[in-house]
């Protein structure tokens, strides 16, 4: 398929905003999680599971603004996601739809990256950022199994 630069470009940054946006509702839901849970099962999902995910996050907006910025494209912004309230000792649900997300966004992030956009239309800066978001969220499903294997112990 043939496109121009400037309807690749588009395309590059609408794919990294939907990322973007599932891994803002992936943190919303690792935030009710959060709620559910013990102390000592709130600091373990916080330390393997949000705080990647909202390094991922920022990394993700980030290269979505600084591309749109430097090719002059209209740029979206993003708002807080909501997930769904956690009823009490359900928090392994919302972990389960955190991941759901992380691993929506990454698929999202691993097609572009294979589409060759981000060689052909992009630079750089985008070509890091995305890899970089990758990286961080890569871990996640094996961290999430030992945190829920653990839960309710």
């Amino acid at each position: 398929m043939s496109y121009t630069a400037a309807e690749g470009r588009a395309q590059l940054l609408d794919t990294l905003g939907g990322a973007t946006d599932r891994l803002g509702f992936a943190l919303a839901s690792l935030g009710e999680a959060y709620e559910a849970l013990d102390e000592h099962a709130g600091d373990r999902l916080e330390v393997d599971l949000f705080r990647p995910v909202r390094l991922a996050y920022g990394r993700a907006k980030r290269t979505y603004t600084s591309f749109a910025e430097r090719y002059d494209l209209p740029a979206g912004s993003f708002e807080a996601s909501h997930a769904p309230n956690v009823r009490a000792g359900h928090a392994q649900d919302a972990i389960e739809s955190a991941l759901t997300a992380v691993a929506e966004a990454d698929g999202a992030l691993a097609t572009l990256q294979d589409s060759m956009l981000p060689i052909e239309v992009g630079d750089e800066d985008v070509r890091a950022g995305l890899t970089e978001v990758r990286a961080l969220v890569g871990g996640l499903p094996d961290r999430a199994r030992d945190l829920v294997r653990t839960l309710g112990r």
